[in-house]
């Protein structure tokens, strides 16, 4: 296979008929049926909403489909993403596309910021203008790429890209532009590359900021000696998350393909299947994750990044990067004592009261204070 490192030019320019082509699913789209269920009244008391126990509910679907039909403008995302620079470079055998904005502050920070799945480039468009031209605060270039065989970069073309082949892609793609020097941050997914990006290139990621360190017990049961009974609790909370909301993520660990060819021809259903994720976001940013998804037909090969995370060797030493984290409200939180197991040099730790897993389309404010912070303390050290 021959390999090109070039880094190329990208415009995004879908063509019409397969714009068409979505009108005319979306048109004859065949509902699911559904149980009537009793939410009048009824209070959330866990991660599930109420009338979604059994998953994204048809009429939230067809809200959205209607509205995906008749008012949302895809050529308007289109040219919103086209107003700032993209670019496609090949990286072990894989197309990866990015976004590449540079800030006119001498001083600015080159940071690579990594989405999160059912997520897109779309997830850190709000940040842009603030990290790149900051009123006051640490100024960043930044670096925003698709995650592999996710949205532009195209369906992933052989088998191992997880956390760890993905962090390898992202240090030769900073190597690429000519960064030395840089910081990572991540966001979910991103959470997983990250940190693991701060492991394999100590020597240019200055460090890595993330919404969430991922740190469980490990079954010692050594580890869960003289929790308080605020941790007890959050590991409640924990349990029932993965019992009630960890459907998707099961699924895609074990059998991502079965799924993809539901994603690969039904539009609604792909809007469905991210949904249970990205549903209390916006109408529009669930619409525009579900177009992007749609239209590259990468529903099947951004479930295989669970596959293939999931049946990786995973390091048993922690990471020494320093880290950061910003952890909001109506998220993961993880306990300190199985993070610092994880994560040895942790120098900021940030907890808010609002704000949620996409904390970038709810608690912007917080999540670009916490980043120019954690990297503005850095640089001056």
């Amino acid at each position: 296979m021959t390999t090109s490192t070039d880094i190329r030019p990208f415009r995004i320019d879908i063509p019409q008929a397969d714009l068409d082509d979505l009108q005319s699913r979306l048109a004859r789209t065949r509902w699911a049926n559904e149980l009537p269920l009793k939410t009048e009244g009824a209070v959330q008391t866990g991660p599930v909403p109420p009338g979604w126990e059994y998953g994204v509910p048809v009429g939230y679907v067809q809200r959205l489909v209607e509205a995906w039909r008749t008012t949302y403008d895809w050529r308007e995302w289109e040219a919103r993403l086209n107003a700032y620079p993209q670019f496609v470079t090949e990286i072990d055998g894989q197309q990866i596309h990015f976004l590449h904005v540079r800030s006119a502050d001498p001083d600015a920070v080159p940071l690579l910021l990594t989405h999160g799945w059912p997520n897109s480039v779309v997830e850190f468009l709000e940040l842009i203008e603030p990290l790149t031209a900051p009123t006051e605060g640490q100024a960043f270039h930044l670096v925003i790429p698709s995650l592999p065989g996710f949205g532009f970069s195209g369906p992933t073309a052989d088998q191992g890209w997880n956390r760890y082949r993905t962090a390898r892609a992202w240090a030769e793609l900073m190597h690429r532009l000519g960064y030395d020097k840089y910081g990572a941050h991540g966001n979910d997914a991103g959470a997983f590359v990250a940190p693991e990006l701060g492991r394999i290139d100590p020597s240019h990621v200055i460090g890595v900021h993330v919404t969430q360190l991922f740190s469980f017990p490990s079954g010692d049961p050594a580890e869960l000696e003289g929790l308080s009974e605020h941790e007890v609790g959050y590991l409640t909370f924990l349990q029932t998350f993965r019992d009630s909301m960890s459907a998707y993520a099961k699924l895609q660990e074990t059998q991502p393909q079965t799924l993809a060819h539901a994603l690969a021809d039904s539009p609604a259903g792909q809007l469905a299947w991210i949904a249970q994720l990205l549903g209390g976001t916006s109408d529009e940013h669930v619409l525009t994750n579900a177009t992007i998804y749609w239209l590259t037909n990468t529903g099947a090969s951004s479930a295989r990044f669970y596959y293939e995370d999931h049946h990786a060797e995973h390091p048993t030493t922690p990471t020494t990067t320093p880290t950061g984290l910003a952890s909001f409200a109506h998220d993961f939180r993880p306990l300190r004592r199985f993070a610092d197991r994880d994560h040895s040099n942790i120098v900021s730790w940030n907890e808010y009261d609002r704000g949620s897993h996409w904390a970038t389309q709810d608690a912007p404010d917080l999540l670009i204070k916490d980043i120019q912070g954690f990297f503005g303390k850095l640089t001056t050290s």
